[in-house]
């Protein structure tokens, strides 16, 4: 990236990584794991729980590692903000600098919702104990962790998305008020 210019192929990555990672989420929801209340056929005392495939954890920590990845892009892209030239004084650095911590808020609900997700989806009790129940439930992940991980990843991509488009403006303006000030030393009378 030029200083000071927004690249289209930074911002084509952000939103491709992020709606793969949306993509991720949703598919992780739709095959969230389910048990049966399966009775032992040799003691009938005795039930366990088994369990459909696990491939949600898989697309669970898929959508994790594909928001990761648009979130470090980022960071690299633009330095963490925190490290190169200072940013101009303005309205357009005040809105990178909200832009960029909300950006960091909603990765960070959007990977917790991700990762719990795939952590409790892959957490199965294979066998209970139980004597002389009846109603016996399996227990299976919350219906909606992944929905909200993937609404968060939304809002992370719409926020990355401002923060690197107002982050480009404000090193515009750096470099600039740079060319304005360097242009005008040098010219000075002798005695």
């Amino acid at each position: 990236m030029g200083e000071g210019k927004s690249s289209t192929l930074v911002h084509i990555l952000v939103v491709v990584l992020s709606l793969t990672a949306f993509g991720f989420a949703i598919a992780a929801e739709r095959r969230r794991s389910t048990g049966k209340v399966i009775t032992d056929i040799s003691n009938h005392n005795i039930t366990y729980c088994i369990y459909d495939s696990d491939i949600a954890t898989g697309y669970g920590v898929g959508a994790f590692l594909f928001l990761f990845s648009t979130q470090a892009l980022l960071m690299v892209v633009t330095k963490c903000m925190c490290f190169g030239r200072p940013l101009a004084p303005g309205s357009n650095r005040a809105w990178t600098i909200i832009y960029f911590a909300s950006s960091w808020l909603t990765f960070l609900i959007a990977e917790s919702c991700l990762i719990a997700g795939a952590r409790n989806n892959a957490y199965h009790t294979k066998y209970r104990h139980v004597i002389y129940v009846q109603n016996w439930t399996c227990s299976s992940l919350r219906k909606g962790v992944f929905i909200a991980g993937a609404v968060f990843v939304v809002f992370t991509m719409v926020l990355n998305v401002y923060y690197y488009m107002y982050f480009a403006k404000v090193m515009n303006q750096s470099a600039r008020k740079t060319d304005r000030v360097s242009s005008s030393i040098g010219i000075t009378g002798y005695k």
